[in-house]
């Protein structure tokens, strides 16, 4: 969570009554018949789902039935740049002449758009054929034919009522915290920063949108390839907000056209070689990256950084507002979303904890968006499943005893990914700690874990010997010579740790002087999102303190056996002691 304004806090008496339930904000959210927002409306939850940790919104699917799901849907769905004032009914009327519709909701990205998903594929080719190239005097249009339309009206004085659109960001610094400050429990406020930052039912949709519609842009050249999202857009770790990774998968391709032998006769594709799979990719993302430059719609500020590790092509969608990174073959990456979904589906706690780390993490400048020497997201949420590993008794397994309930083996480039993906042959676990448990232990478990020693290790559980002297090591949980925090520097370490051991400290004063209900301070998972410099200031002269009295304690101590060595050189028969 970015920093700017939550200072208001200091001039506002927010947790006056925190423990008294607050009448929220409502969010403007369309829902229609037959559509999953209506059942997932963000203010119109029972107070008992933030108690529960969401378990209805935790998936119990397999990833890829899910991921096969979410792609059926994209490709039923289209999008249109609607008139600022529409009527909802007329529009829905004159769309349902091209077949029978499923759901729809309304946002606002540079104007307002719909996103409509019909009952079936065959309508939007009926749509597509109802719809003409647009023409302008000054300027020649490249006869382009998408999903994506613009709807204008005829007569534009007609149409006078507005929308109502799905919020696709999370809400402000001050509406955020308010919330949190009325929250009953610390708990409690761990499931409601969960709730107000995960991501919406709506804005899941947009992202298979987004992907589908890159997808039929590849598929000119690659007619059986497959756009696939992954990272934070799929592993149930995502944030409103977040950017939108995705693939061009292009295996279905070499598979379909695999071993298709008739007889005596073997019939293969004239194709282009090149000396390497490095080569192939930049050439593949170089034609990719041009067609979205010059083709499509939306796609603005085209990048093709092609001598990168990994090869990508990154734009920003400016009809769904994503910023997009675009990569072939990544199939490691995707099989590491698939992991960190079965984490987050098998404990309600996992999410809540790892949301509540990161948020903590911006607040002071942990983590950022521009690449650097910081720690990011996906390091941080590694350290909260290893420290979930090392309860007692354990609250996540470790990716080893996943390998062993695997019904089978999985080799991507030669590095074991084997785990198991049906969710209902793993173990719940027997640990019935709180969140604000795990929150303040997890500060103090690596706000003195041994960095200069020991490595993270969530494959084994364990902490296990650095193989080199970065200050940080994590280990990837796959390709498993690599760290995935080498980038870290000493600097930002220390302050990691320094910041972990303040909101433990923090934590552990409100446990013994827990603020009244009259009081107007910030509490809990609130007073650690604050600017740090009050609280470190309070820390350091606590810490200070403490030095001085062991410095002291030690010194007498020093002293007594000084002492009592001379009296004993002097007497030979007596030994006297001092006290203090």
């Amino acid at each position: 969570m970015a920093v700017p304004g939550v200072g208001l806090l200091t001039r506002l008496n927010l947790c006056a009554r925190r423990r008294t339930r607050v009448q929220r904000p409502i969010v403007r959210l369309l829902s229609c018949p037959g559509t999953v927002a209506k059942d997932l409306r963000r203010d119109e939850q029972p107070s008992g789902s933030v108690e529960t940790g969401f378990e209805d919104k935790i998936p119990k699917r397999r990833f890829s039935e899910m991921q096969n799901e979410r792609r059926e849907q994209a490709q039923r769905t289209v999008l249109i740049h609607c008139p600022e004032k529409i009527s909802e009914n007329k529009f829905l009327k004159y769309l349902s002449q091209f077949g029978p519709i499923n759901n729809h909701f309304f946002y606002e990205s540079f104007g307002l758009y719909a996103v409509v998903e019909f009952c079936q594929k065959e309508s939007i080719g009926s749509l597509q054929n109802g719809t003409h190239t647009p023409s302008t005097a000054m300027e020649t249009a490249i006869p382009f034919r998408s999903r994506f339309f613009n709807l204008k009206l005829k007569n534009q004085t007609s149409e006078r009522s507005r929308v109502r659109s799905s919020n696709q960001l999370p809400r402000s610094n001050k509406q955020l915290f308010e919330l949190l400050c009325y929250a009953e429990s610390i708990d409690d406020q761990l499931n409601t920063l969960l709730k107000e930052f995960q991501l919406t039912e709506e804005n899941t949709k947009l992202r298979y949108l987004t992907c589908s519609l890159i997808e039929d842009m590849a598929a000119a050249y690659f007619p059986d390839c497959i756009v696939r999202p992954f990272g934070s857009s799929v592993n149930t770790f995502g944030k409103l907000g977040c950017d939108l990774d995705m693939f061009l998968d292009l295996d279905e391709t070499r598979n379909l056209s695999a071993h298709k032998i008739s007889g005596n006769f073997l019939m293969e594709f004239q194709v282009k070689n090149v000396p390497s799979e490095r080569i192939a990719t930049q050439k593949i993302l170089s034609v990719l990256g041009e067609c979205l430059d010059h083709f499509g719609p939306g796609c603005v500020g085209v990048q093709k950084i092609l001598n990168a590790r990994c090869p990508l092509v990154r734009f920003s969608h400016q009809a769904s507002g994503f910023q997009c990174d675009l990569t072939t073959n990544n199939r490691i990456a995707l099989t590491s979303s698939e992991l960190l979904y079965i984490y987050g589906a098998l404990d309600s706690r996992v999410r809540a904890l790892v949301f509540s780390v990161r948020c903590w993490a911006r607040a002071h400048s942990l983590t950022s968006s521009i690449p650097g020497a910081w720690i990011t997201n996906f390091s941080l949420t590694m350290m909260v499943i290893f420290f979930l590993q090392r309860r007692s008794p354990p609250i996540l397994p470790t990716l080893d005893s996943l390998k062993t309930l695997a019904e089978d083996k999985c080799v991507i480039e030669g590095n074991n990914c084997t785990f198991v993906r049906d969710l209902s042959r793993i173990k719940p676990s027997q640990n019935t700690e709180t969140l604000e448990l795990l929150l303040k232990e997890f500060f103090e478990y690596f706000g003195n874990f041994a960095f200069d020693k020991n490595s993270i290790n969530i494959r084994q559980g364990r902490e296990q010997n650095k193989p080199d002297s970065s200050p940080l090591y994590i280990q990837n949980p796959f390709e498993t010579s690599l760290n995935i925090s080498k980038n870290v520097s000493q600097s930002q370490l220390q302050k990691f740790v320094d910041l972990a051991r303040e909101s433990a400290w923090i934590l552990q004063q409100e446990d013994t002087d827990r603020p009244s209900i009259s009081s107007n301070r910030p509490w809990g998972l609130v007073s650690l999102l604050l600017p740090s410099a009050p609280n470190r200031k309070s820390f350091t002269k606590k810490k200070s303190n403490k030095f001085a009295i062991e410095t002291v304690k030690n010194l007498l101590e020093s002293l007594k056996g000084n002492r009592t060595e001379n009296f004993t050189k002097t007497s030979g028969k007596r030994t006297i002691s001092t006290q203090t």
